[in-house]
């Protein structure tokens, strides 16, 4: 009796090593493996664990007739052959989902590295062109539009060209290039009419950043300068504006009635633009 029941010992012993080991080895691959069959899997490697730890308590004690006579289960050889039969199972079920789990891992690396190469094929295709053989010519070809862009970049020297480049810059409503075009050619102007062209062209500049008070002052300068010009009126009708914007009717009044003294026949825009203020601004 001693001898069956240090056999069926040693057999448990077996198993409850065998058993410790896979359990070991779920638990490294709890962090792993998250899906509906290995949760399963860890619940029956539990019990497993209990029902041999139930056979060592009912098989391992002293007494004879304990280790000899379990009415509710099986002998100790058959249970002990079952539990191996599970282990070697489960077992199996584990190499199995871990093998898929790495599957899967190299999968996902590869497509993560094939989705890496195609966006830096577009980054580079977007910065050379349309790619492939294009590419290396691209560098090239992008050489001389740099190249013919100097001196088109570069500032104009004249006061002719200031002119012609700030008068753009206020079409495009590029307010403060045209008010530093205006200021350079007032500097470098030789003529009287080149001169009231720059600073009407200034005034013109503040008026459109809306700092009315020192385009009124631009546009009676630019009127003081050539006051028979044909541009002069239109500098008198700007200081009107001006005052308007300002709010000040009572000056912008005095304007339009100084620009009717000096020019009792304007031209129809200004006289069309003299009527429009004078209803503005309640002159009599």
């Amino acid at each position: 009796m001693r001898r069956v029941a240090s056999s069926r010992i040693s057999a448990m012993s077996s198993v409850t090593l065998a058993v410790g080991l896979l359990l070991g080895t779920a638990g490294v691959a709890q962090a792993q493996i998250t899906s509906r069959e290995g949760i399963e899997l860890q619940n029956q490697i539990q019990q497993l664990g209990q029902q041999v730890n139930q056979l060592q308590t009912n098989g391992g004690g002293n007494n004879a007739p304990q280790a000899s006579a379990p009415p509710t289960n099986l002998p100790g050889g058959d249970l002990t052959a079952q539990l191996l039969e599970r282990v070697s199972a489960l077992e199996e079920q584990n190499r199995e989902m871990r093998g898929q789990l790495d599957q899967l891992t190299n999968q996902v690396q590869q497509q993560n590295a094939s989705l890496s190469k195609q966006i830096s094929d577009m980054q580079f295709a977007a910065q050379n062109g349309s790619g492939g053989s294009g590419g290396s010519s691209a560098a090239p070809a992008s050489a001389p539009p740099k190249e013919e862009s100097a001196p088109a970049a570069a500032k104009p020297a004249t006061a002719a060209d200031l002119l012609q480049s700030g008068q753009a810059a206020l079409r495009s409503r590029d307010y403060e290039t045209a008010q530093s075009n205006a200021e350079r050619a007032l500097k470098s102007a030789k003529s009287t009419n080149g001169k009231m062209d720059a600073q009407f062209l200034l005034a013109q500049s503040l008026a459109g950043q809306k700092q009315y008070r020192e385009s009124a002052v631009a546009y009676y300068d630019a009127y003081n300068r050539a006051p028979k010009s044909p541009r002069a009126q239109e500098a008198l009708l700007g200081v009107s504006a001006s005052m308007l914007a300002l709010g000040d009717k009572h000056s912008a009044c005095e304007a339009l009635n100084k620009l009717h003294s000096e020019f009792p026949q304007p031209t129809p825009k200004v006289k069309s633009a003299m009527t429009s203020f004078k209803g503005r601004a309640g002159c009599h």
